[in-house]
């Protein structure tokens, strides 16, 4: 996919230096949560486990955002289908460097563009009620508070909040 300003393909085991970056970085670490990815190795099998099997399971998943000027990754967007969640959600993390620059809403409002053509009814999205800028972000996209939830071995509650399309 291709926005204004953005570039939004899938992930490879090519991005593995780039998820290490990601996956480290403090509001990752703080907001979503330490995935114990701290080598190359880990990644590629994060990128493994994770996004690529999505792609070849779901035909959807996180995606690598970059920047359109010279492919610079900046962060990750895209569809989740979770065991724990009814509905497929929307997720999305960018590095701290392109927070605050419309980028992250520019790529989920093309992954939102994406969930209608793939037919889907409904997205979710789960966030920590402290994450003010992922709150503002997914009510700028439609979605709104529905409840708290608690995913299965999470010790934190999360706010799911949910769009019908």
């Amino acid at each position: 996919m291709e926005t204004q300003n953005l570039f939004i393909t899938r992930l490879t085991e090519d991005d593995a230096t780039f998820i290490v970056q990601l996956l480290n970085s403090p509001g990752w670490l703080q907001q979503i949560g330490d995935r114990g990815v701290r080598t190359i190795d880990d990644a590629r099998s994060y990128l493994i486990k994770g996004p690529i099997h999505s792609y070849q399971e779901d035909g959807f998943g996180l995606m690598r955002v970059s920047l359109k000027t010279d492919d610079t990754p900046i962060g990750i967007c895209g569809l989740i289908k979770r065991d724990a969640l009814d509905d497929v959600d929307i997720g999305f993390a960018l590095l701290p460097d392109y927070e605050g620059k419309g980028y992250g809403y520019e790529a989920a409002v093309a992954i939102m563009n994406l969930a209608v053509k793939l037919n889907m009814a409904r997205v979710v999205a789960i966030t920590l009620p402290t994450n003010i800028k992922s709150v503002r972000l997914l009510e700028r996209l439609g979605l709104r508070f529905e409840k708290m939830i608690r995913l299965p071995g999470d010790e934190e509650e999360l706010m799911l909040m949910s769009k019908q399309l």
